[in-house]
């Protein structure tokens, strides 16, 4: 009996149980296996798969949906892979279709690698921005940031809910609430007793990821990720909004070198919600 072709193998859910084919698909594209940041988005998230009849995955992604539980106001798809030897023969296509046909009329967003932009291009997404990733040890450097900033605490979360349902414009609620555990550091800037930023670092092989990273101002932006490189001795990473020219210029000086750039795709519609001048870096590229 033949083995059938896993391009038309069923697509299914993925849960927690998939973690180690998640990574295990992530390595065989040359991507860092990142199980932390695969457990983080199949639970804040909806993960989903094609099985290999040989065993593990043959192709991969998540989608964050965010706003109402029934009717979300935006879905972030991320984490789209392929194994490399079924790669081109459809089967990326096939579960990006599988995917719009089930989030219906939600507008959807994605961060997009060189490679992967023409197919979502082919589906309908437009490029409405471009983020760049920069990575390296942070180096202080006088004048310090004038912005005072401490660590969170739990009394916080109210504010910093709110501070993210006004830049982001949409609730992210159930993502947020899981970044004490996900995070290990989550610090905020305050003014007058009111929350004007808060940044999130949390662990990725051997760097330190910050996001997201909200902000009233860039002065903010830069004193929150001063602390929290103070924090750790690991190298950094984040990935800016290129329209945040001072931001980039001012942490590319402090030893973090930019090292590629994806484009911001909408599918639906024609730019992301919020405030983009206070939204200077996401979670992750793969939940928006």
């Amino acid at each position: 009996m033949s083995t059938p072709s896993p391009a038309h193998s069923p697509i299914r859910r993925l849960t927690l149980r998939d973690l180690t084919a998640c990574a295990d698909l992530s390595e065989n594209r040359g991507w860092p296996r990142e199980e932390h940041k695969w457990g983080f988005l199949l639970t804040a998230g909806t993960g989903y798969g094609i099985d290999d009849p040989d065993g593990g995955l043959v192709a991969a992604c998540v989608v964050s949906e965010y706003g109402p539980q029934d009717r979300p106001d935006l879905g972030a798809i991320g984490m789209v892979l392929v194994a490399e030897r079924h790669a081109r023969q459809g089967i990326g296509r096939r579960l990006m279709r599988h995917v719009l046909s089930t989030m219906g009329s939600t507008p959807l967003t994605l961060h997009a690698t060189p490679f992967g932009r023409p197919l979502y291009e082919e589906l309908g997404f437009k490029v409405t921005g471009r983020a760049a990733t920069v990575v390296g040890h942070f180096t202080p450097d006088e004048p310090r940031p004038r912005i005072d900033t401490r660590a969170a605490t739990a009394a916080d979360l109210t504010g910093i809910l709110r501070l993210d349902d006004e830049v982001f414009g949409i609730d992210r609620t159930p993502v947020i609430t899981r970044l004490p555990a996900f995070a290990d550091q989550l610090r905020v800037a305050e003014e007058r007793g009111r929350i004007i930023g808060y940044a999130a670092a949390w662990p990725n092989m051997d760097t330190q990821v910050v996001g997201p990273l909200i902000a009233r101002d860039t002065e903010t932006a830069k004193a929150l990720i001063a602390s929290l490189a103070a924090g750790t001795d690991r190298r950094l990473r984040t990935d800016i909004d290129v329209r945040h020219e001072e931001l980039l210029a001012w942490v590319t000086e402090r030893g973090l070198a930019p090292v590629f750039h994806n484009d911001v795709m909408m599918y639906g519609s024609t730019e992301p919600p919020g405030d983009w001048t206070r939204r200077f870096a996401p979670l992750t590229v793969a939940a928006g």
